[in-house]
């Protein structure tokens, strides 16, 4: 009723899930590269450290970790 209908909305594509989309074989090197780090932090938080430090490392872990879940979402569609 006078723009109250729901109109669909467009799928929305990261520049890298595009990226990867084309080139499967980069994705596959990247998230390899990617869970090698994560395992670096890990390592590095449980053998501790400066608080500032320790923050620093949980930031990045977390970047990490979402950077994780876009290409695996990216790779299932």
């Amino acid at each position: 009723m006078f723009g109250l209908e729901k109109s669909p909305r467009e799928k929305f594509d990261f520049d890298l899930e595009v990226d990867l989309k084309d080139n499967p074989k980069k994705a596959k090197e990247l998230m390899n590269t990617i869970e090698g780090n994560i395992n670096k932090i890990k390592k590095k938080l449980k053998s501790g450290g400066s608080k500032e430090e320790l923050n620093k490392l949980g930031t990045l872990l977390q970047g990490y970790t979402a950077l994780v879940k876009v290409l695996k979402k990216s790779q299932k569609t």
